[in-house]
């Protein structure tokens, strides 16, 4: 792969961004009803989906490191994975979303969706690749039966 950036840490940049716009753009700010607890739900639901994924990932005996895909010794498609191919990132996105509803500001879905490009075009689209050369027409057979966000 070309981009060695962890995606932990690409979360945590784009975090950083949206807290930069919300204290610095003076439109955009939002309240609701139930906005806290919206948040809350939102974060315990991350936390579930990313549990779910690196479960999978250890019941079945491989990495979960996305930078080293050569250390991928098995295709995992139940669980969590048959519904989503990426619930690791799946989960960062909505610890994403749920700091932005924290936050208040409703351009930080802006700076989500960029997440979510980049994550596309940097990580996933070489994690496919590698993945497609490691494991073939199952994977490829995966591709197509499996959403990659949801």
């Amino acid at each position: 792969m070309r981009l060695k950036i962890l995606p932990p840490l690409v979360m945590v940049i784009f975090g950083g961004f949206m807290y930069l716009l919300d204290k610095f753009l003076p439109v955009g700010e939002f309240d609701f009803f139930g906005r806290k607890e919206l948040t809350w739900v939102l974060v315990g639901l991350a936390f579930l989906v990313m549990f779910l994924g690196i479960f999978q990932f250890r019941r079945a005996k491989t990495t979960t490191n996305p930078i080293d895909l050569g250390k991928t010794t098995q295709l995992v498609t139940k669980g969590i994975f048959k519904y989503t191919r990426n619930p690791m990132y799946l989960a960062m996105l909505i610890f994403l979303l749920a700091f932005g509803i924290k936050l208040g500001n409703a351009f930080n879905t802006l700076l989500a969706a960029g997440f979510v490009y980049y994550m596309n075009h940097f990580q996933i689209k070489h994690e496919e690749k590698a993945l497609e050369k490691l494991f073939g027409k199952p994977y490829r057979v995966y591709l197509k039966e499996t959403r990659r966000w949801f």
